[in-house]
């Protein structure tokens, strides 16, 4: 079967910037594939590329059997995207969000009603269906923003930090969402700033100055770095890519 996501020496130049080099990856249908690199690695543009938010200089990608560059529509209305800064209206309540997004997608009827009582029950967040989202916790408004991103019912779902500055508690609530997604079939590319998070990925990649420089499953990437921890195989790797050599 083939992959649901692949690139091809994917690449994205912004003037003598290479923020994106040569990307060359295959995501399996139903797992959950982490990306992780320190500040201005490429991630966001890698996403952004994948999503068909962005056309890469060189190099090609397709998502769901469609390339990213020449039908990025088709690829739109397979995926789910949650950017860092998701567009929640604050003055909107919960509902009222979810009813907008739903419009947006043009989801009426008895099937939004099914879907939106499914993903309220999914995140808790039944009880706060008439509070604003501007009043939201930080972790309730990543819920939010993900039951939006989920209304149109996508094939694929990408997530930028999604729990980026939000709490244990309600990160641990997020990854178990994220959990029963995967059950239900949805693939999920993520970054993430957070190692512990990474480990719970079937597969990372990790970026470097826009190139991918590892790509495996956490217990194989510390295996072969006989790193004890995965933010040692990540710190080894990359002073190996450097050239840094540690006492």
């Amino acid at each position: 079967m083939p992959a649901i996501i692949e690139t091809r020496d994917l690449t994205r130049r912004f003037g003598d910037l290479v923020a994106v080099d040569r990307l060359n990856l295959a995501v399996e249908r139903g797992e959950i594939f982490g990306l992780v690199g320190p500040d201005g690695a490429g991630k966001t543009t890698t996403l952004r590329m994948l999503c068909g938010l962005m056309n890469p200089s060189e190099g090609s990608a397709t998502v769901a059997g469609h390339d990213v560059a020449r039908e990025s529509q088709a690829v739109k209305d397979q995926i789910g995207y949650m950017a860092q800064r998701f567009g929640l209206y604050g003055d909107l309540t919960v509902d009222e969000n979810m009813t907008f997004y739903a419009d947006l997608f043009d989801i009426t009827g008895q099937v939004r009603a099914d879907l939106t009582a499914q993903l309220l029950r999914m995140t808790r967040m039944e009880p706060f269906r008439t509070r604003q989202a501007g009043r939201l916790s930080g972790g309730m408004k990543q819920k939010l923003a993900l039951m939006c991103t989920l209304l149109h019912r996508p094939e694929i779902l990408f997530l930028d930090e999604p729990t980026n500055g939000v709490d244990p508690v309600s990160r641990r609530d997020f990854w178990a969402i994220l959990y029963q997604l995967l059950k239900d079939g949805i693939t999920i590319f993520m970054t993430t700033a957070y190692l512990d998070e990474a480990e719970r990925c079937n597969r990372v990649g990790l970026m470097h100055r826009g190139r991918l420089i590892r790509c495996e499953a956490p217990e194989e990437m510390k295996r072969a770095t006989e790193a004890s921890t995965l933010e040692g195989a990540f710190i080894k790797t990359i002073h190996a890519v450097d050239g840094v050599t540690r006492p």
